[in-house]
Parts: structure tokens; sequence; C-alpha cells
């Protein structure tokens, strides 16, 4: 993870020297803003990654001598289809809407039905078809 941390360092560095420039030339404080927060969000990554790879071994890649063959075998999980992401979207849909028209009511309906949503997909995998 050293070398994600190091693109990420070099990503928050870019925007460190552009925010202030930017400000300088355009004066816009939408854009300004929003490079500020790109600056944090890539320095938190940042952080997260060098934090968490210093703590780890090297994995083949990171390694100067590492082999294809030294990363074979078990990546991890990665889960099949899902349609509750579509779901809970729908909802968050519905919530907005909901707010944007004024009716308290339609955001209500729409947080149950997300609540039944976000449940669902939380416990996709302890029933049905892919349970554990």
């Amino acid at each position: 993870m050293k070398a994600e941390a190091w693109i990420f360092g070099m990503t928050t560095a870019f925007f460190v020297l552009v925010s202030p420039a930017y400000w300088f030339i355009t004066g816009d404080w939408t854009g300004t803003t929003a490079l500020v927060m790109t600056t944090l969000l890539a320095a938190m990554v940042t952080l997260y990654l060098g934090f968490h790879a210093a703590k780890m071994d090297p994995r083949p890649e990171d390694r100067k001598s590492g082999e294809i063959a030294d990363g074979a075998g078990e990546l991890g999980f990665f889960p099949p289809y899902s349609w509750w992401p579509l779901w809970c979207g729908a909802t968050l849909g519905i919530c907005v809407y909901g707010i944007a028209l004024g009716a308290w009511w339609l955001f209500i309906i729409g947080g149950g039905v997300g609540i039944l949503a976000l449940g669902g997909w939380i416990f996709e995998y302890y029933r049905g078809e892919h349970a554990h």
C-alpha cells in the first residue's frame, strides 16, 4: 500500500498548490472551496493508506524482489450482483423529491422504505441464495 499512499500524497501536493493558485487567478469562492475539500479528502486517504502501510507486511507488489507468483492465491470475497443498491438509491430519490416539493409525508414514506432497503442490503448475505 505504500505505492498507493505515494500516489495520493502526490495528488494532495498537487491540490495544495492548485487551490491557492485558483483563488488568486479567479477569486471564485465556489471552486476554491471545492478544491480545498478535494485537498483535504486526498490528504485523508493519504494518511489512512500511509498509516496502514506502515503496520502491515509488504505485499509482493511493494517489494522490489517480488515475483508474480508471490501474489497467487485467494484475493478476497467479491460479492455477486445485488438489487439492493438500486432500491436504496430509489428511496433516497424519493426522500429528496419529497424535500424539494415540501411534501414531508413523501419524505417520511421514503425514509421508511429506505430503512427496509438498507436493512435488506446489510443482511443480504445472511439469507437466501448467497447466505454464508
